[in-house]
């Protein structure tokens, strides 16, 4: 039986030094999936990063093109404005007396000087202009912001 008992151990061993090649095995095999999957999500991370780095480069440009159109359409309303309080001073003379009629010429005046400031500077300058009232007049600033939104939510909300 000594035959059999060490013929069952060396198969046994054997088995046993079989199966732990096969677990060191499966081990590298693992390792090396687990470094082209990273190497995988490491590339589409790039390239999300990418795409989100164009994508922000648009929006710049197209918000850029947006402020700059909004500027000539302000300067556009103002100079309208001015020329209809203009158009009206004379009427302002006739009911309400000369001097309020002097009120709505410098009104009309000070409009349209407004609107030719408007399209002498950049969109840039008027950034830089509002960051500059910002650290001026905080609290000005903020109660503006508060009327502007409060009126924006009057005006969508019909």
């Amino acid at each position: 039986m000594s035959d059999k008992t060490s013929e069952a151990k060396s198969r046994f061993n054997a088995a046993l030094e079989e199966a732990k090649a096969g677990a060191a095995a499966l081990k590298e095999e693992g390792k090396g999936r687990a470094v082209a999957y990273r190497e995988q999500a490491k590339g589409k991370g790039e390239d999300w990063v990418g795409d989100a780095k164009a994508y922000g480069e648009e929006a710049k440009v197209k918000g850029k093109e947006l402020a700059v159109e909004g500027k000539a359409k302000a300067s556009d309303g103002l100079r309208g404005l001015s020329e209809v309080v203009a158009d009206n001073a004379h009427y302002v003379d006739e009911r309400l007396g000369a001097q309020y009629g002097d009120y709505a010429r410098s009104a009309s005046k000070s409009l349209a000087n407004t609107a030719e400031a408007l399209d002498n500077k950049s969109v840039d300058e008027i950034g830089e202009d509002a960051r500059e009232f910002v650290r001026k007049s905080p609290g000005l600033a903020v109660g503006i912001a508060a009327v502007a939104g409060f009126m924006l939510s009057r005006l969508f909300r019909r």
